[in-house]
C-alpha cells in the first residue's frame, strides 16, 4: 500500500521538505514529488475529506489507464527527448511529466525509461573511454547549485557540489561546500580520498581556477598550492580534445 496520506499530511500539514519526507517514509524523492504533484491535480487540500482512507485516495491519484491499444499511444519523440537531457537540471522524469501532460493516454514512466534506453543504446557512439581500477578520479564543481535556507531567519544561501567520479567504476563522491576556493577545494580532496580509502594515479580535474591558475592547450599553469598538496600527473589536454567523442563525458575532458 502507498503511503500518499502520510506524504501529503507531513508536507501540508508538517511543512517537511521533499526530501524529510522520503527519508521519514522510506520512499524516493521522485516518488514523494509525484504524489504531492497528483495530489495537487486532483484538487485536493488539507485536511482531506472524511471517509477518504488510502485506497479511495490511491484510486483517486491513480486511476486506471485508458483503454486504449497500444499501438494506438502516442510514441514520444526520442531524439528530442535526448537532446532536452542535455539541459542543465533536466531528468527523465520531468520529461516524462511534460509527456503525460500533452499525452495523457500516454505510457506510463517505467515503459518511458525503459524504451529511452533501448532507444539511447542504439546511437553512434564515435569512442569508448576506456579506464583501470584506481588510474583516474575526475573531480569538478557541479554547475549548478543547492539552496540552503537557515530555518532561524529564512536566510538562503547556495551551496557548491564537489563530486568526484572513479573513471573505471564510476563510484561517486559528492559535497556541498560554501566556496570553491582553495581552502574548500583541498578540504573537499581530503575528504573524498578518506571515503575512498585511497588515491588515484591521476586527477583530472576541470580549469577550475583553484586548480589551474592559468589555461593552455599543453602546458597549464598549476596553481603552486593545488600541486604541492596533490600528486597531479601531468598529461596534455590536446591529447583528449582530439579524441573527444560526441556522446557527453563524465566531465569537460581537460586534464592535467
Amino acid at each position: 500500500m502507498r503511503k500518499i496520506k502520510e506524504v501529503i499530511r507531513l508536507k501540508w500539514e508538517q511543512r517537511l521538505t521533499n526530501r524529510a519526507i522520503a527519508r521519514s517514509c522510506s520512499i524516493g524523492r521522485a516518488t514523494v514529488s509525484e504524489y504531492l504533484h497528483r495530489a495537487a491535480a486532483a484538487g485536493l487540500s488539507w485536511p482531506l475529506p472524511e471517509g477518504l482512507d488510502e485506497a479511495d485516495l490511491e484510486r483517486k491519484l491513480f486511476p486506471p489507464p485508458p483503454l486504449i491499444p497500444i499501438e494506438l499511444r502516442p510514441i514520444p519523440n526520442w531524439p528530442e527527448c535526448h537532446q532536452e537531457l542535455q539541459r542543465k537540471g533536466m531528468t527523465l522524469f520531468l520529461l516524462w511529466e511534460e509527456y503525460r501532460q500533452i499525452n495523457p493516454e500516454g505510457f506510463q514512466y517505467s515503459w518511458f525509461c525503459q524504451h529511452y534506453r533501448q532507444w539511447a543504446e542504439k546511437l553512434d557512439l564515435v569512442m569508448r573511454q576506456t579506464y583501470r581500477a584506481g588510474e583516474k578520479l575526475f573531480v569538478d564543481y557541479a554547475g549548478q547549485t543547492v539552496p540552503v535556507i537557515n530555518p532561524t531567519n529564512g536566510e538562503v544561501r547556495e551551496a557548491q557540489i564537489f563530486l568526484a567520479v572513479l573513471g573505471a567504476s564510476n563510484y561517486t563522491y559528492a559535497e556541498a561546500t560554501w566556496t570553491q576556493q582553495l581552502p574548500d577545494w583541498i578540504g573537499a580532496h581530503v575528504r573524498a580520498f578518506t571515503f575512498f580509502g585511497g588515491v588515484a594515479e591521476i586527477l583530472v580535474p576541470d580549469n577550475l581556477k583553484s586548480g589551474v591558475s592559468k589555461a593552455a592547450r599543453y602546458e597549464p599553469d598549476i596553481n603552486p598550492h593545488t600541486r604541492t598538496f596533490l600528486p597531479i600527473t601531468a598529461v596534455p589536454s590536446s591529447l583528449l580534445e582530439n579524441t573527444r567523442p560526441r556522446t557527453r563525458l563524465k566531465w569537460k575532458p581537460v586534464s592535467y
